[in-house]
C-alpha cells in the first residue's frame, strides 16, 4: 500500500471516493427496480471506474481488483449482453460491502483485506455475456457502426476515410440514390485524386445516412438573398439541392450543439472532409434527434459570424473552483466564538434596555441584527442534508426484505432538508432501528397482505421537513398497525403495569409502551428483533438530543412514528425561569404550555399531586424542592406559574416561581467537579451576567420523580 504518498492526494481520494461509494449503494438498489435504465447503468459503471482509478494511483491493488471485476459486470450490462436479476445484484452488493470495508481500512491507514476469491470469481462469471440472449452476433456490428460513441461522438480522419471507401465500394447503389454524384470532369466520385469531396458527394453521403432529402437545407426566408447565391442558382439550376456554407454551419450546430463542430475551432476554415467527419458519427447513431427541420435563421449575416460559437465555450472555465474543504474543528471553533458573541449581545441588550440613550439603543439594535445574521450564516456552514442518513436506507430495506421474504418499497421525501452535522451523525442509529422495526414488525408477508386485500408489496415512507427551528422526521408504513389490547396484555405479563393500571391506559399510552426497556411483542427472538432493546435505545438517544418521539397507529392500516429534534445543539432557545433567587434555563423544545395556577385546586391521584387541564391529567412537580437548597422549608404560595413540559412521550407540569422570558443560550459544559450532576445538561451566562444551569428534563425526572 502506498500510504507514504502525498497526504493531500490521499485526502482527495478519500473525499471523492467516499461520496461515490455513498451514492453507489443507493444507485444499485434503484437499479434493481429499474433494470433497463441506461443512464443508471452508465453512472454505476463510472462510479466503480473512478474509484478504481484513484485506488490504482495509490497502488491499492486489492481495491483495484475488486472494483475492476465489478466494472466489467456493468460494462456487460450497459451493452445489453446480460440482464439485471436478484442473484447478480446480491453478488454486486456483496462486492460493494468489501469495497466499503477496504475503503475504511484506507481511511484508518490499515492493511487492506482483499475480497474473497470466490466473490471475484462470481463477478467474473457475471461479466460474461449470457449464452442464450442471441445478441452475440448483433452487438459487434453495432460497435463497429459507432466508432466514436464512447469518446464524445468525434471520429478520426482515418475512420472517416474508411467510411468513404466503404461507401464508394458500393457506388452502384449510391449512383441510384444520387444521380448527380459525378464531378465536373465526368469521372466517378472518389476517383478525382484529391482528398476533398464535392458538394454532390457530401449530399449523397447525407442521403445514404439519413434518407433522401433529410438535410436539404433551411427553408427559404423572406429576406433577399445575396447576389452570389442567386447567380449560382441561376447557373446550376440546383438551388434547392445544394446547401451554403451558412446552412452547413447551422447543420453542424444542430448535430453537435453550438460551437461543437470542428470548424468552430479552426476559425471556419477547416476543409469539408473534417467538417463532414464531425457530422458522420452523430448521424450514424440510432436516434437522430436533431433531424427536424431547422428553424429559419438570418442567412445573410451568419457567414461573418461563423467563427463566433467557439467563444462562449471558454466562459464557464473560471467558475470551476467553487468549494473549499475546511476542517470541522475550525467550524466548531468559529461556532464557539459566535456563541460568545451571542452572550455579549444578550448582555448589551439588557444594558441597553435600562439606558435612555437613543444612540445606545440604535447601536445595540444594529449589533443584534448583525449577530443574528452571522449566527445563521455560521450555522449554515455546519449544516448537512439529511440525505447523508437517508442514503443508507434503500440498502437496509432491500437486504432485510429479502431476508424476511417480504416485498417492501421504500419512499423518501425531504432528503435535502438541512440539519446540524452533529445531529446527522447522532440520528443515524435511531433511524436505522425504526426503519428495520417498520419492515420487520409493520409490513406483513405478501400472502397475508393479499388475503387482507392489500397490494403484495408494502410501502415504508421516510420523510423529513423543517418546522421553525426544529426538524420533523416521520417513518410511515402501511402494515398491520398495533393492537392496544395486545400491548396492554404484554405490559401486564412483563410486570410493567398491574392489570387495573393497564386497563386505564389510553391507546396512545399503549403505543408508547414499545419504548419500555425489555418490551417486545415478538414471540420468537431472531437476529433482527425480539429482545426489546432497540426501541428503548431509540427513546434514550432522541431524549439526549432534546427531541420528542410520538406514535400514531391504526390496526390493519399501519403506523407512523414522528420524531422532533432541534436544528442545532450549539445554540439553544430556552425559557428562562427563576426558582427562589436562582436562574435556570428550560430547553424550549421541551416546553408545551405555560399558565397560571391556583395550587389549592390540585388533585391527588395514586398518591401523586396532579392537575387537570382541559380534561387531561398532568402530574405536578415542585422542582424548587429538588434544585434549590433549603427550599423545602419555605412557605408554599397559593398561586404559581406552571410550565407543561414534554420528554419523549410523557408530559408533566413544573411549578416555578417566576418566568423571565425566552433567550438564546450557548451550552457550556459543567466543570469537572459538577459533571454528572443529575438533571443538569450544562450551564450558560444570562443577559444580566449571571450563571444559569440548563435543565435536562428527562434526566431530572428520572432521578427525582
Amino acid at each position: 500500500m502506498a500510504f507514504d504518498a502525498d497526504d493531500e492526494i490521499l485526502q482527495d481520494f478519500l473525499v471523492e471516493a467516499g461520496e461515490i461509494l455513498e451514492k453507489l449503494s443507493e444507485q444499485l438498489v434503484d437499479l434493481e427496480q429499474h433494470p433497463d435504465d441506461s443512464d443508471l447503468l452508465n453512472a454505476i459503471f463510472r462510479g466503480f471506474h473512478t474509484v478504481k482509478g484513484g485506488a490504482g494511483f495509490l497502488q491499492l491493488d486489492a481495491l483495484v481488483n475488486c472494483c475492476h471485476s465489478a466494472e466489467n459486470v456493468f460494462d456487460i450490462l450497459r451493452n445489453h449482453k446480460r440482464r439485471v436479476d436478484s442473484e447478480l445484484m446480491d453478488v454486486v452488493l456483496e462486492a460493494l460491502d468489501h469495497v466499503n470495508a477496504m475503503f475504511e481500512q484506507v481511511r484508518n491507514h490499515e492493511e487492506l483485506t482483499p475480497a474473497p476469491d470466490e466473490l471475484i470469481a462470481a463477478l467474473d462469471a457475471f461479466a460474461e455475456p449470457e449464452s442464450d440472449t442471441g445478441r452475440g452476433s448483433q452487438e459487434p456490428a453495432e460497435e463497429t457502426r459507432q466508432p466514436g460513441a464512447d469518446d464524445g461522438g468525434d471520429i478520426t480522419d482515418d475512420e472517416f476515410e474508411q467510411l468513404l471507401d466503404a461507401l464508394h465500394d458500393g457506388s452502384d447503389s449510391a449512383d441510384n440514390q444520387a444521380p448527380g454524384s459525378h464531378d465536373s470532369a465526368g469521372a466517378p466520385a472518389g476517383e478525382s485524386g484529391d482528398d476533398e469531396i464535392t458538394d454532390d458527394e457530401f449530399e449523397a453521403l447525407l442521403d445514404q445516412l439519413h434518407g433522401k432529402g433529410q438535410f436539404a437545407g433551411a427553408p427559404e426566408s423572406d429576406e433577399p438573398e445575396t447576389g452570389a447565391r442567386q447567380d449560382k442558382e441561376a447557373s446550376t439550376g440546383k438551388g434547392d439541392e445544394l446547401i451554403t456554407d451558412d446552412e452547413f454551419e447551422k447543420l453542424l450546430d444542430e448535430l453537435h450543439g453550438k460551437g461543437g463542430g470542428p470548424t468552430a475551432n479552426d476559425g471556419g476554415k477547416a476543409p469539408k472532409t473534417e467538417s463532414s467527419a464531425a457530422a458522420t458519427p452523430e448521424s450514424s447513431t440510432p436516434k437522430p434527434k436533431k433531424a427536424e427541420t431547422p428553424e429559419p435563421a438570418d442567412n445573410a449575416g451568419s457567414a461573418a459570424k461563423a467563427p463566433a460559437p467557439a467563444a462562449p465555450a471558454r466562459d464557464p472555465a473560471p467558475t470551476a473552483e467553487t468549494t473549499v474543504r475546511v476542517d470541522t474543528k475550525r467550524l466548531d471553533d468559529i461556532m464557539n466564538m459566535v456563541g460568545e458573541l451571542v452572550l455579549v449581545r444578550n448582555r448589551l441588550q439588557r444594558l441597553g434596555a435600562a439606558s435612555e440613550d437613543e444612540h445606545m439603543h440604535k447601536a445595540v439594535s444594529n449589533l443584534d441584527v448583525v449577530t443574528t445574521d452571522l449566527q445563521s450564516a455560521v450555522m449554515q456552514t455546519r449544516m448537512q442534508p439529511i440525505k447523508k442518513v437517508f442514503g443508507r436506507f434503500p440498502r437496509v430495506v432491500r437486504d432485510l426484505a429479502r431476508n424476511l421474504k417480504k416485498e417492501v418499497n421504500l419512499v423518501m421525501h425531504g432528503e435535502e432538508t438541512d440539519l446540524d452535522k452533529n445531529l446527522v451523525e447522532a440520528l443515524s442509529d435511531p433511524l436505522v432501528h425504526l426503519v428495520r422495526n417498520s419492515v420487520d414488525h409493520g409490513i406483513e408477508a405478501p400472502d397475508v397482505r393479499e388475503n387482507a386485500g392489500k397490494p403484495r408489496q408494502g410501502t415504508v415512507t421516510l420523510s423529513a421537513e423543517q418546522e421553525g427551528d426544529h426538524i420533523l422526521l416521520s417513518i410511515d408504513d402501511d402494515g398491520a398497525g398495533m393492537d392496544p389490547e395486545v400491548l396492554r396484555r404484554k405490559a401486564v405479563e412483563k410486570g410493567i403495569y398491574e392489570q387495573d393500571a393497564a386497563d386505564r391506559l389510553t391507546d396512545s399510552e399503549c403505543f408508547n409502551l414499545i419504548f419500555s426497556a425489555g418490551f417486545s411483542t415478538k414471540e420468537q427472538i431472531s437476529d433482527v428483533s425480539g429482545r426489546g432493546v432497540g426501541m428503548d435505545v431509540v427513546k434514550t438517544k432522541i431524549g439526549q438530543l432534546n427531541g420528542q418521539i410520538n406514535i400514531v397507529s391504526e390496526l390493519g392500516k399501519g403506523s407512523r412514528i414522528i420524531i422532533k429534534v432541534p436544528l442545532t445543539l450549539a445554540i439553544m432557545p430556552t425559557l428562562m425561569i427563576m426558582l427562589g433567587d436562582q436562574s435556570f434555563a428550560l430547553p424550549l423544545v421541551n416546553v408545551v404550555e405555560i399558565f397560571h395556577l391556583d395550587l389549592t385546586k390540585t388533585n391527588i391521584v395514586d398518591g401523586r399531586e396532579c392537575i387537570v387541564v382541559r380534561d387531561k391529567v398532568f402530574p405536578l412537580f415542585h422542582i424548587k424542592r429538588w434544585l434549590v437548597r433549603d427550599a423545602a422549608g419555605d412557605d408554599e404560595p397559593d398561586n404559581a406559574h406552571v410550565v407543561i413540559v414534554a420528554m419523549g412521550t410523557r408530559q408533566v407540569g413544573f411549578v416555578v416561581d417566576q418566568l423571565v422570558g425566552q433567550e438564546e443560550v450557548v451550552i457550556k459544559p459543567l466543570g469537572r467537579a459538577l459533571q454528572g450532576t443529575p438533571g443538569m445538561a450544562g450551564a450558560t451566562i444570562t443577559g444580566d451576567g449571571r450563571i444559569a444551569l440548563i435543565i435536562d428534563v428527562p434526566s431530572l425526572l428520572q432521578h427525582y420523580s
